[in-house]
């Protein structure tokens, strides 16, 4: 005969914890909040400023280069 294991719930955790004793309480959080800190760490990407490279282009298209910052610098006075 095949025992089929049922799947813990979010409330069986709960449930559980509950039972625990404080001192065992602290030490599981620590235990989550180490296992956290490392998930995130794993996540965090670096980003270089030429990643922006290209960016907005669009908006420029078409746009005289010299002309924009003529009429620009126009504005100053």
């Amino acid at each position: 005969m095949v025992t089929r294991k049922r799947q813990l719930t979010y409330n069986d955790y709960v449930e559980g914890v509950k039972r625990l004793k404080p001192k065992e309480q602290l030490n599981l959080v620590e235990i989550i909040s180490a296992q956290l800190k490392g998930t995130i760490a794993k996540k965090k990407v670096r980003h270089s400023i030429m990643d922006l490279e290209g960016l907005g282009g669009d908006v420029w298209r078409g746009v005289d280069a010299q002309e924009y910052v003529r009429r620009e610098r126009e504005t100053w006075d």
